[in-house]
């Protein structure tokens, strides 16, 4: 994927440009939001904050490369900067984004992870990478069971196979499943939410949900209403065209939700996200 780079003035306005609309729209969780440090920032924190009021984003699984950026929105929202926006912190296993092809296989990445976790705020660890059986290592296990010691959601971007091994790691994992597998057909997801309790869908670059015409698809469909609760929205904020673009992608997601029953679009759109991370 070709990332273009945007300067810090274009990024910024782009930010706040959008005018404010009114507050009838349905509140959205984002369970998938980067806050990056690595190079640099290309926005401040009081920027992040008015773009998530602008789109009526209530609440954020926040992580960061590194954590840095989950600190200081975690520093705001304990100095009262961020309102009424609930910040729900995870563990990102990396310090460069190199880390995201060796983090398996590196004793010091699970030392970062341990000695992140002292902070006392820490809800999962993730948004980590893993594909097939990259995922059968002992780092993994360790962070798998880690995890599960302490009550932590795990959020992983992969495929269904290193998902089936997370799961052996640890039977009592609860994994926040990163993009619900991309392009994986929707009877091969069924089947993984249907065997898996445990195991959450997280929908941005999801395809397939909508047609040509933004029509929800029937099979999608059929699976919003069979596992109403087992799905979460998320912005995957991982270059700075992705904040550019907030706004659309939350429309995006409005669109479709429409076209569910009501019930259905506001467990998806943040009951789901709401139950899983009801503050301590």
């Amino acid at each position: 994927m070709l990332v273009r780079t945007l300067t810090a003035a274009a990024l910024l306005a782009a930010l706040v440009a959008a005018p404010a609309r009114s507050d009838d729209r349905i509140e959205i969780f984002d369970a998938h939001m980067h806050y990056n440090w690595e190079p640099k920032p290309y926005y401040q924190p009081d920027e992040v904050l008015e773009v998530f009021r602008k789109n009526r984003v209530t609440g954020v699984l926040a992580t960061s490369r590194p954590n840095t950026g989950t600190h200081v929105l975690m520093d705001d929202k304990a100095k009262g900067k961020a309102g009424d926006l609930q910040v729900v912190p995870f563990i990102r296993p990396y310090r460069v984004r190199a880390d995201i092809g060796s983090w398996f296989n590196d004793p010091v990445i699970f030392d970062l992870v341990q000695e992140e976790f002292k902070r006392g705020y820490y809800r999962g660890v993730g948004e980590f990478h893993l594909t097939g059986k990259a995922a059968d290592t002992e780092m993994v296990k360790k962070t798998v069971d880690f995890a599960v010691a302490n009550n932590l959601y795990l959020h992983a971007h992969a495929d269904d196979e290193a998902v089936e091994i997370l799961m052996r790691h640890n039977p009592r994992a609860q994994i926040i499943w990163a993009h619900t597998g991309f392009s994986l057909a929707p009877d091969r997801v069924a089947a993984m939410l249907a065997k898996y309790p445990k195991l959450w869908g997280e929908l941005s670059y999801r395809s397939g949900i909508v047609d040509g015409s933004g029509k929800l698809t029937p099979q999608w469909r059929v699976l919003f209403e069979r596992y109403p609760d087992r799905f979460l929205l998320g912005s995957d904020t991982w270059v700075p065209e992705r904040w550019a673009s907030y706004g659309d992608i939350m429309d995006g997601y409005r669109a479709w939700l429409a076209q569910l029953p009501p019930a259905v679009a506001k467990q998806i759109a943040h009951g789901n996200a709401r139950a899983l991370f009801a503050e301590k």
